[in-house]
């Protein structure tokens, strides 16, 4: 079976949107003045030009195309013929389709040749207030413009926290996002994780949000869970993150918390990317339980179960922080009614948002000299 590929040009002018390959033109001409030669000056080519491609197309699809015959006029095979009618219930069947697909590309080439817009690469532990946080900044992109003189798009590649700060590192995204628990300690999981990859002087934080992690359990809380010690006692079926997410390693520093081990929790080691999956596993009854935030859980019509407040960071590095796009998002990040929209989010708080933070201030897991100057 052949496969089909299709292909865009970029141009100044306006024209009709067509998915359409040459070798229909060349048919419909063939067809319509019954040479190749007439064809051939109907499509302003030359003769050899006409033939050598009817030929090669002959040779790529196994079929012959047209037939000549002495004294006659030139015209098409059966497979030529049922190639033209395909080509024709296809256009009629999805023009509308068509269209709509070249509108989208039109609007996302747009970004390209405005000058005021820019593009904002950011890796991120999952978290749906960042996806509404992409949604608002399109709607709102003239009273950005109007006051930063930017118009900002987010381009959000969900990963796991230490795979987002990787990224930063390693110059693949402007920016990443991650979490932890409020007020982290020293000796925490989170220190040894995250301390290697960030470093005072060369990253800065920008405030995002508080959020609530808790229990994800089926509506009515069968199993009557309220927290870790009794998802271990009932020996619920738990549903967890990969390692390297960020509610992982929250995780992790709960168990150690409270004197548990992993292997007291049946289906530790079964894991979901998202906590859009973990609970959609908990609603389909494959699961009993597992850590999650609270507008996942609302949304799969699940009951939440609060365990802890977690601050969520985005973080750069500080010499982007007077790059246009990076000055743009700490000011939308600012603006009451982005504050107003993530506020009405489950679980959801502003904490210090769009406000530039010091790494050592919020993760306080360095300790310098008091005459050392690190921001």
């Amino acid at each position: 079976m052949h496969r089909l590929q299709f292909h865009y040009t970029l141009s100044r002018q306006s024209s009709p949107a067509l998915v359409r390959n040459p070798l229909i033109d060349l048919l419909q001409a063939v067809s319509t003045h019954g040479s190749i030669s007439a064809a051939a000056r109907a499509l302003g080519l030359s003769y050899r030009h006409v033939w050598g491609e009817l030929k090669r197309w002959e040779q790529e699809l196994g079929n012959e195309l047209l037939i000549w015959e002495k004294g006659q006029a030139a015209r098409l095979t059966e497979f030529g013929s049922k190639l033209m009618w395909a080509e024709g219930q296809a256009q009629a069947r999805l023009a509308p389709q068509i269209e709509a697909l070249r509108s989208e590309l039109e609007r996302a080439f747009a970004v390209a040749f405005d000058p005021l817009a820019h593009v904002v690469m950011l890796y991120a532990s999952h978290d749906h207030a960042l996806g509404a946080l992409r949604e608002f900044a399109l709607a709102n992109d003239d009273w950005l413009a109007a006051h930063s003189h930017a118009r900002l798009h987010l381009d959000i590649r969900f990963s796991g926290s230490v795979d987002a700060i990787r990224a930063l590192n390693e110059g693949r995204c402007v920016m990443a996002g991650f979490h932890t628990l409020q007020n982290p300690v020293q000796g925490s999981v989170a220190e040894k994780i995250y301390k290697p990859l960030l470093k005072p002087g060369l990253h800065k934080i920008i405030g995002f949000a508080t959020r609530t992690q808790g229990l994800m359990v089926a509506a009515g809380n069968p199993l009557d869970l309220r927290t870790l010690q009794d998802v271990q006692s009932q020996s619920a079926r738990f549903i967890n993150r990969p390692l390297g997410t960020g509610t992982r390693v929250v995780l992790d520093e709960l168990l150690g918390q409270n004197g548990l081990l992993p292997e007291q929790f049946p289906g530790y080691e079964h894991t979901e990317p998202s906590h859009t999956a973990v609970a959609h596993a908990i609603a389909s009854g494959s699961a009993d339980v597992g850590l999650g935030i609270e507008v996942a859980a609302r949304a799969h019509g699940l009951d939440f179960v609060p365990l802890l407040q977690e601050s969520y960071h985005l973080v750069c590095l500080k010499s982007a922080l007077d790059d246009p796009a990076i000055v743009a998002l700490m000011l939308l990040l600012k603006s009451p009614a982005w504050q107003a929209r993530l506020s009405a989010l489950p679980g959801y708080t502003p904490w210090q948002s769009g406000v530039v933070q010091s790494l050592r201030r919020v993760l306080p897991w360095w300790d310098f000299p008091r005459k050392a100057k690190i921001d």
